[in-house]
């Protein structure tokens, strides 16, 4: 019985930590698809038909924001954001590893302010009707992915930053068992 709640419990921890890693992707692969159909629709409506469908480039343009926008969380994630490093190897070692903690730690906190000011603007100072041109939707919904990315690219950048400490210190404690081994 223990053996089968044991399974179970593991299962479910698979399954959210997989679906943990990944609804960004699904979330992106969903508002790329929507905008891009939509724009299709638009163009295959003026073409063949000759009517423009009013609304269409309105929510193309939220949807592709909100693309960008959880993409950024991604590619916290995979490491892929900008960063300039070429003044690194010109310097000491020592140094390089102080500064780019010192860089990572203002990333942090500039993504922590920046969800703070985001979540302030959206939840207590935007007016509540104010709503899209066409489409009639509250700016609220919309400008919601705002504190919504910063508070998710916070969470990915503390992850992949713990996973980083977590495997230089596994590769320093290697590192000082073969030097001891040596010695």
């Amino acid at each position: 019985m223990d053996r089968i709640i044991h399974n179970l419990i593991t299962k479910d921890f698979v399954m959210a930590k997989f679906i943990f890693n990944n609804f960004e992707i699904y979330i992106c692969r969903f508002f790329f698809v929507s905008f891009i159909s939509i724009i299709l629709l638009q163009i295959i409506s003026r073409e063949l038909f000759g009517v423009s469908i009013t609304w269409s480039e309105e929510l193309a343009v939220y949807l592709f924001v909100w693309f960008v926008y959880f993409g950024s969380s991604i590619a916290v994630t995979a490491g892929m954001h900008n960063r300039i490093d070429f003044q690194y190897k010109y310097l000491p070692e020592r140094l390089v590893i102080l500064l780019k903690v010192f860089s990572e730690i203002t990333w942090l906190v500039f993504n922590i302010y920046f969800f703070y000011l985001c979540y302030d603007f959206v939840f207590n100072r935007m007016n509540l009707f104010w709503t899209s041109q066409t489409t009639g939707i509250p700016m609220k919904y919309i400008y919601m992915i705002m504190p919504l990315s910063f508070l998710l690219m916070t969470i990915r950048h503390v992850i992949v930053n713990l996973k980083l400490f977590s495997e230089s210190v596994n590769t320093l404690y290697v590192d000082d068992l073969i030097e001891n081994k040596k010695g």
